[in-house]
């Protein structure tokens, strides 16, 4: 195969594409890139502003027409319900309106009347600033009334200690700091103090030494932060050390079956694993850490017992107590995935996510759509993650739909998360785990399918408005949550029977197989050939060489063939797996926490293929490489919580409000 001619897109002033801050990539022939189909109207895509490149998420208005359920304000200002906003007369649209970009559209059927008053709105936008005065001073005397009756005698880490209600205090004052404060009365001295230390720092290194050096410092914080601490029980240093051995031989597999190794940027691939490690290192190592993300346990088990009142009210109040799946994870999964919806719905959600976007798209110069996928798969899992970029599918490169995939792969969902703390799984790793992947898939996928092509959102980071699922209040889309929380658990609860039930046929045939060629102790069974197949996984990763490599690998083994429902249910309920060590116990709930399974492949081609017809040859023939390497990618957090982990009881035993 040829080796590709790359088009250094910044020194071509004469070309028809847009300006691009990428370099020795393809030329990419893409219509969207194309000057000559730019509009002459002003649009977010061709602004002065967005040519000079952001490093702020945007969310874009009123870039769809579909029809929607709900009677639209005004086919120019579409997100009304948002601000509750009531709606202007505008300027009335002819019958019919033909766009290159968005195709024909007719507004005939669309109600240009809002039929609500928004008295309340109205009264609330005028005197907001004594709403938010009024929370601010009532969450204020409830933080300091609070550290007076207990922050001084209470653990940091207790229920009533001052750090939690410091942070959530601390939240709602720069919340409500901010809608009359610029952000940038942050951003730009950190840009400042940035620009004058570490880049002026970087910049004396020669070019040729800076990927090298990069690196060298990334070794050096992975070996003191993992061997510095003392050694505890079965966290010796010889196991640490074959859990280092065993990240770097991750990377260097995805290095050597790399699709284009000439084109790798190594930047993407060190801060990853950097950010992945330091992250790692706050939650696993400091109090402040432990007690952030204790904390977020807690709510996440809190959400369970509010299902089970729901569930004790459509019963009877002993039926959550029974223990079983279908009356005490399932209702769980329902009543959050509600919740999710209705802070979708509120805009938190994209909050967070806008966050953890920016950071990941300026820190490792990945493109804005890749940065919002994969920020958002812990929050709302692999199809919906993919739906926030809907618009840029149909033109992402294919470097860019390998780590869409990846990002889906690498993590678990919100929804499923509480389903695995109702069955004990320690909630503090499963979501550190989750956070630790972002930046893991996204070095990971860089590694086996780096960019090559000129991509579309280099230098832009945008979220497009949701026209098609929007909700007309948050009651509805509380429902609306409600509805989808119903199929996903019944698409859970079908998945499992199904695949327990073939893997109960799949283990009888080959026990009655087995027992003509005399393997009856242990007996041939599916989880036996895949233990033995994932066994230099297992042992990779640091478990412990005292019987607990096998079991181990067997879990891993599960959850790649089946899925990590059937893994995590094996790893809490199977007396086989009741004597793990520790520390097997949590390298196994590390490397569990990820979609990556046979099974996933079709949820993946499934969403992509239907959000973009025309792409699913393309998402067909990566999809393989991207579950490989959003395995991998789980694997690396596994190898790192083996590394700094030194009280593996604490992160193995199901999390407790404390």
């Amino acid at each position: 195969m040829a080796v590709p001619d790359y088009f250094d897109v910044t020194e071509s002033k004469a070309h028809s594409h847009n300006p691009s801050a990428q370099q020795n990539v393809e030329k990419n022939n893409d219509p969207a890139l194309n000057t000559a189909n730019e509009h002459t109207h002003t649009h977010l895509h061709h602004t002065a502003q967005a040519d000079r490149g952001r490093d702020e998420t945007e969310f874009s208005k009123g870039t769809t027409y579909e029809d929607s359920n709900v009677p639209s304000q005004h086919p120019h200002d579409q997100t009304l319900h948002q601000r509750h906003l009531p709606a202007g007369p505008g300027p009335k649209l002819p019958a019919a309106v033909a766009d290159t970009e968005k195709g024909n559209f007719s507004p005939d059927n669309r109600s240009d009347e809002d039929p609500r008053t928004h008295t309340f709105s109205t009264f609330y936008i005028k005197y907001r600033i004594y709403f938010h005065l009024f929370i601010w001073l009532f969450f204020t005397g409830w933080w300091i009334a609070g550290l007076i009756l207990h922050g001084r005698k209470d653990p940091i880490g207790s229920r009533t200690g001052w750090l939690k209600p410091f942070l959530l205090w601390l939240v709602i004052t720069l919340r409500m700091m901010f809608f009359y404060v610029p952000i940038t009365v942050i951003t730009k001295p950190m840009h400042f103090v940035w620009n004058n230390t570490a880049v002026r720092i970087v910049s004396f290194v020669p070019d040729k030494l800076k990927i090298p050096a990069g690196a060298t410092i990334v070794v050096g914080v992975l070996l003191i932060g993992g061997f510095a601490s003392p050694e505890s029980v079965d966290n010796t240093r010889d196991n640490r050390a074959v859990s280092l051995f065993g990240l770097a031989v991750i990377i260097f597999v995805m290095w050597a079956t790399s699709k284009h190794r000439k084109a790798i940027k190594w930047h993407t691939v060190i801060v990853g694993m950097l950010v992945q490690f330091i992250i790692a290192l706050f939650v696993l190592r400091s109090g402040a850490g432990y007690s952030i993300f204790s904390f977020v346990s807690e709510l996440a088990r809190d959400l369970l017992g509010f299902a089970n009142q729901g569930t004790s009210f459509l019963t009877a109040p002993s039926v959550p107590e029974l223990g079983w799946f279908l009356v005490g994870v399932l209702p769980a999964i329902i009543f959050f995935v509600a919740f999710v919806q209705l802070l979708y719905y509120w805009g938190t959600l994209q909050w967070f996510i806008q966050k953890f976007a920016v950071f990941f798209f300026w820190s490792m110069r990945v493109s804005g759509a890749e940065a919002v996928v994969a920020a958002a798969s812990p929050f709302i899992g692999q199809g919906e993650s993919a739906m926030l970029i809907k618009p840029f599918v149909a033109h992402l490169t294919q470097a860019e739909l390998h780590q869409v995939m990846t990002s889906g792969f690498a993590t678990i969902a919100g929804s499923v998360l509480v389903a695995y703390i109702s069955l004990g799984v320690n909630g503090q790793a499963l979501i550190s785990s989750c956070v630790m992947s972002i930046p893991a898939s996204l070095a990971i996928s860089k590694l086996r399918y780096p960019e090559t092509e000129e991509t579309l959102t280099t230098g832009r980071c945008v979220i497009p408005d949701d026209d098609e699922h929007r909700a007309a209040n948050s009651l509805h889309a509380f429902a609306n949550g409600a509805w989808l929380g119903l199929k996903i658990a019944g698409m859970i609860l079908a998945t499992l029977l199904c695949i327990i039930a073939f893997l109960g046929l799949a283990d009888g045939l080959l026990t009655w197989w087995g027992r003509y060629l005399n393997i009856n102790d242990p007996p041939l069974t599916v989880e036996l050939i895949v233990g033995y197949i994932c066994y230099p996984i297992a042992f990779l990763l640091g478990v412990p060489r005292n019987g607990d490599v096998l079991k181990v690998g067997q879990l891993i083994g599960t959850k790649l063939i089946l899925n990590e429902f059937v893994a995590y249910t094996n790893l809490q309920t199977d007396p086989a797996y009741a004597d793990l060590s520790p520390r097997s116990r949590l390298i196994a709930t590390y490397a569990l926490c990820g979609f990556a399974n046979i099974g996933s492949l079709g949820t993946q081609i499934g969403v992509l293929s239907q959000i973009s017809p025309s792409r699913s040859g393309d998402v067909s023939r990566l999809a393989v490489s991207a579950l490989i390497a959003g395995a991998l990618s789980t694997l690396t957090s596994a190898s790192i919580a083996g590394l700094l982990v030194t009280d593996q009881a604490a992160y193995t035993s199901p999390s407790t409000a404390s």
